[in-house]
């Protein structure tokens, strides 16, 4: 049902008419310094591709790369117990795994969901009118540089490891109930190209609101010092072209929309009369979301983000 070639965030296998499975993995190097921390957003983020499909998580299994030699095991059982509290967290079962000796310590997870044929979500099917609602807050990239420069403050270092390790699972559920039209999660490419994403799939253009976008707290603070993840200007370079800045085109904050998001929230589409309920729904479950555009017809050979 999809493949690699819809830049979708899993796979999806259909095995009956009522029953399709998704899969996906993903893993990374150390983001934080406590191993515990890193194994939650680890599995949370790898979790999330399958929430990002409006599916359910059944099975997990370890990926690990760690210096078994020259590091304490402990480290590495922290690691893996971070990531099983996530994992019973969504109701999965950790079913195995496989581990390799490395220089550098590396961990996630390939995960198995499960979703009615029906209820399957993609990248594709927004339409203008469509608003578009995200459900965690920007900043994680900026942040996480911020923590390997030794700038960022304990307070701040604390909200970005439990943003990054929560769960989509509600946010997921709450789409899946509302019909949303389409939805993916903000991850490597950052906003505007999640966003663009979107934009290919369903043939339409975004109107963005700048200062409607959700932050972290001192995200925009190391945005304006220039504490920039490399993944930012990469982002930035190859997006850029297809922004159109049409408030504050200088402004340091702009950096928020190509920064690189670890655990993103998910973007969620869903039609104009249903948006309100859902954000209230969303704040109810303690989620902190926001509505931040809305779509718009294609207006040139190549969909677009308007920023204003």
């Amino acid at each position: 049902m999809v493949g690699a070639g819809t830049h979708d965030d899993a796979g999806v296998y259909r095995l009956r008419p009522d029953l399709a499975i998704i899969q996906t993995l993903d893993f990374f190097t150390p983001i934080v310094d406590d191993p515990f921390s890193f194994g939650q957003i680890a599995a949370a983020n790898a979790l999330s591709d399958v929430y990002a499909m409006g599916g359910t998580p059944l099975t997990a299994m370890n990926i690990v790369g760690f210096p078994i030699e020259t590091m304490d095991k402990d480290i590495l059982r922290q690691i893996l117990l971070g990531g099983l509290s996530k994992i019973e967290e969504a109701g999965a079962l950790l079913v195995g795994g496989h581990s390799i000796k490395d220089d550098e310590i590396k961990y996630g997870l390939s995960v198995t969901g499960t979703v009615h044929p029906d209820k399957l979500k993609t990248n594709q099917g927004a339409v203008a009118g469509d608003r578009l609602i995200l459900t965690k807050p920007l900043g994680t990239g900026i942040l996480a540089t911020a923590v390997k420069r030794k700038l960022a403050t304990s307070a701040e270092t604390e909200l970005l490891t439990q943003t990054m390790a929560q769960l989509n699972r509600i946010a997921s559920e709450l789409a899946v109930r509302f019909n949303c039209t389409a939805l993916t999660d903000v991850t490597g490419f950052g906003l505007v190209g999640h966003a663009l994403e979107i934009c290919d799939a369903s043939k339409v253009s975004l109107k963005l609101s700048l200062n409607a976008l959700p932050l972290l707290s001192g995200a925009e603070k190391y945005a304006v010092q220039g504490v920039l993840p490399g993944g930012c200007k990469t982002n930035q370079k190859y997006y850029h072209p297809r922004v159109n800045m049409l408030t504050q085109p200088d402004s340091p904050k702009n950096w928020l929309l190509y920064d690189p998001q670890t655990s993103g929230g998910l973007l969620i589409c869903v039609p104009e009369d249903v948006a309100s309920e859902l954000l209230r729904s969303l704040d109810k479950a303690g989620i902190l979301a926001a509505m931040i555009g809305s779509f718009i017809p294609q207006n040139s050979t190549c969909p677009e983000i308007i920023v204003a």
